[in-house]
């Protein structure tokens, strides 16, 4: 089995962020059934606005076999236009696991190890509105290793060593901050991302060969809005994301399933399924929950989620019906410096052995080495997301 060490959220985002944080997180989802491949990230993030003069911010994502780091540069191009100077790289970041009507297949999954370097450019195309909207540019080249790992079949030919180059653009208005269960995000996005790879061609076994693409093109927008009632602090999140592509294979589809909030910058959760258990050339997902405290200190709060898509599947993975439904509740434990949530999940029509239905339980954590409070996010402050937080206070009182 592999781990996923994934920090995807905090290696892609709007801007750069202006707020010193020093988080470790921590995900983790177990299935109650079958035997799918160990899900979860752990990493440290460290970001550091004033690094060595004040137009500097290193950003760092430290996982246990992965770093991902971001030097950005404010305004290097202009008041508004700011500059990053991108690195990553480590094991497993490009493993890939296959599963197919719900059953995990190892020997046909193996290892993959990437490094990769580029640039970002980020534009405010508002300055002094209360909700940003930033653009984001950004070109990547991405080298991919693979080698089977000890379930990979004799007989299955893994990919061949290649390098991807990447072009991704598009505009958010508003954000969220690189945390768990934020009290106040709201966003509008649009995006597209374009592939190309230096290699393409068949892998797998010689009788049912597959294809790597030559080049690969997504298209995926997001709505969301999450808002912590001032005096109930009751708290209730929202979104809708929509995807389509061309030419995607099993390596740039999208994949949704299983519920690991900080394990991509749009985490295509469903409760109760595997993680990434779905292949989708195409999909439209809505999901929300609603947290409860359940005492006077807001300490102990009742959590409960859903989540349903529409999917278009990729060839070679599709599997009965379109629809997939999750269901999710968790208690959730929370102080100004730290979040732990223990969660359960029923995949409704979830694919297993026995028909449908699947279960799992979760484990998410996030500590808070600065116990920072305040900040450009905080819905407290008399900031640019004031105006949002008094919007939404004529509904507390």
């Amino acid at each position: 089995m592999a781990l996923s060490c994934c920090i995807g959220p905090l290696a892609v985002q709007g801007q750069i962020d202006p707020v010193a944080r020093d988080l470790v997180q921590f995900g983790y989802n177990m299935p109650l059934e079958g035997h799918p491949p160990l899900s979860g990230y752990a990493f440290l993030y460290h970001n550091q606005p004033d690094f060595l003069q004040t137009n500097l911010t290193l950003r760092l994502a430290v996982a246990p076999v992965y770093l991902d780091a971001e030097l950005g540069i404010i305004g290097l191009l202009g008041e508004h236009t700011d500059l990053g100077i991108d690195a990553a790289g480590g094991g497993f970041a490009d493993s890939y696991q296959e599963i197919r009507r719900g059953t995990f297949l190892p020997q046909e999954s193996f290892f993959g190890a990437s490094g990769e370097g580029g640039v970002s450019l980020y534009h405010l195309f508002n300055p002094g509105r209360e909700i940003p909207l930033n653009g984001l540019v950004r070109v990547l080249g991405h080298f991919s290793s693979f080698d089977s790992n000890d379930d990979t079949a004799p007989g299955f030919r893994t990919p061949p060593d290649h390098t991807t180059f990447s072009v991704r653009a598009g505009a958010r208005w508003g954000g969220r901050e690189p945390t768990l269960f934020p009290d106040l995000a709201m966003e509008l996005s649009a995006w597209y991302e374009g592939f190309w790879r230096s290699e393409d061609g068949g892998y797998g076994y010689e009788s049912e060969p597959r294809t790597l693409r030559p080049d690969a093109h997504l298209f995926w927008g997001e709505a969301f809005l999450a808002y912590t009632l001032p005096e109930s602090r009751h708290r209730f999140e929202i979104s809708v994301t929509t995807g389509t592509s061309l030419d995607a294979d099993r390596f740039s589809a999208y994949r949704l399933g299983g519920l690991l909030p900080l394990a991509s910058e749009y985490p295509l959760s469903l409760p109760g399924y595997f993680y990434q258990e779905i292949s989708a050339r195409q999909f439209a997902l809505l999901s929300g929950s609603y947290i409860l405290p359940l005492d006077a200190r807001h300490r102990w709060n009742l959590d409960v989620a859903a989540a349903t898509a529409v999917v278009d599947y990729l060839p070679g993975l599709e599997q009965p019906g379109d629809w997939n439904t999750g269901l999710g509740a968790g208690l959730l434990y929370k102080t100004e410096s730290s979040k732990i949530m223990l969660g359960y999940g029923y995949g409704i029509d979830a694919i297993r052995s026995h028909g449908r239905g699947a279960q799992s339980i979760g484990i998410w954590m996030q500590f808070d080495l600065r116990a920072a409070k305040g900040g450009f996010f905080n819905p407290g402050d008399r900031g640019p997301w004031r105006g949002l937080k008094d919007f939404f206070g004529l509904f507390s009182r």
